[in-house]
């Protein structure tokens, strides 16, 4: 299952987000601090929705720098 997490930063903090996500979590295709609405994308790549679920709650939401989140779950990989 794929996954696009779309993150809200503190401000001056969307590199060092997109960094930590990409060396912490294993399952992270790619990480990149964007310009905006939001300040860090990352695409995640898990075996089931419950794997996507414990990523985001249990890692990537406890960084102190990020302020919101919100995922879009891929339908379909063309």
């Amino acid at each position: 299952m794929r996954a696009y997490i779309f993150i809200e930063t503190k401000p001056g903090t969307s590199i060092e987000v997109a960094k930590r996500i990409k060396n912490r979590v294993k399952e992270v295709v790619q990480a990149d601090a964007i310009y905006g609405r939001f300040d860090v994308i990352a695409i995640i790549e898990a075996p089931d929705l419950e794997s996507v679920k414990e990523i985001l709650y249990n890692i990537i939401e406890k960084d102190p720098d990020i302020i919101h989140t919100e995922t879009s779950l891929v339908l379909s990989i063309i």
